[in-house]
């Protein structure tokens, strides 16, 4: 397979507030949410895969044990997801390596697949300022969501709950949008949990 000049950022720094516990290290299948979702975007053809954390930092930690994986702090993290996308962004653009894109992936849904990544990989053009998003159920555009370069500067600057969601909405003249092939549902209170654990082990 070969590698694409994509980054993957995992982003894992919420204080899972509504669990009552860190969800990232909650157990799915043989491992945790957090160490499925590095294995998942590991296994992409992107040329490198990185972890915010910021909530719950030291509770987390110890199960990325990947050490190729890049660990990133948002220390802020109580401005909402929209600062750990910052994170990433500011990261990418300060690395020597340059990235062709961004793809920015939640730990807590655990039914996103590899082939799925990989797609969004492949539909990617870096000649154009696209963005690809995904489309729920309910028609709302989301993540995982694959951002070109040129949005870098921006989506370091942004911050609050609502992510990047202006920026895509700001250029949806450059917006792909995928169906995903799974259910694609976020954990956040223990009732989601069980009837999605309930689902794992059918």
């Amino acid at each position: 397979m070969s590698i694409s000049k994509i980054a993957i950022a995992i982003l894992a720094a919420g204080a899972s507030s509504r669990m009552g516990q860190p969800k990232q290290i909650l157990k799915w299948g043989d491992t945790t949410l957090i160490s499925h979702c590095i294995n998942v975007c590991n296994a992409t053809s992107a040329k490198e895969t990185m972890v915010v954390l910021g909530a719950n930092q030291d509770a987390i930690f110890p199960e990325i044990k990947d050490e190729s994986v890049s660990v990133i702090i948002n220390k802020h993290w109580r401005l909402g997801l929209g600062k750990s996308i910052a994170c990433a962004a500011q990261y990418c653009l300060d690395s020597n390596e340059n990235s062709d894109g961004l793809l920015i992936v939640l730990a807590d849904q655990p039914f996103v697949t590899t082939h799925y990544l990989n797609r969004m990989i492949h539909e990617f053009q870096t000649t154009k300022p696209d963005i690809i998003t995904t489309q729920y159920a309910s028609k709302v555009k989301g993540v995982p969501v694959l951002f070109n370069n040129t949005y870098f500067k921006a989506l370091s600057q942004i911050t609050g709950d609502d992510g990047a969601k202006s920026i895509i909405k700001s250029h949806s003249n450059f917006v792909k949008t995928l169906t995903p092939n799974f259910d694609n549902v976020d954990i956040d209170t223990n009732g989601d949990y069980n009837t999605l654990l309930a689902r794992l082990h059918k």
